[in-house]
């Protein structure tokens, strides 16, 4: 499931100790909750299908696998 990123919503930017990424993110309100759903960010930036807020890898960051 992937929403289309709308440019007027937040932007997460995340460190790659901070994946695996998922949405609503520890500094969101407890009143705008929403089921959590994990964000793929290894490909560039994503956006929760809930509520659009875009996530995506800060500057430099790389992803290990397991």
């Amino acid at each position: 499931m992937s929403a289309i990123p709308k440019p007027d919503m937040p932007v997460v930017e995340l460190k790659a100790k901070d994946l695996p990424a998922y949405c609503p993110n520890p500094s969101m309100p407890i009143w705008s909750s929403h089921p959590r759903v994990f964000i793929d960010v290894t490909h560039g930036e994503a956006a929760c299908p809930y509520c659009g807020t875009r996530y995506r890898l800060a500057e430099g960051e790389v992803v290990h696998g397991h």
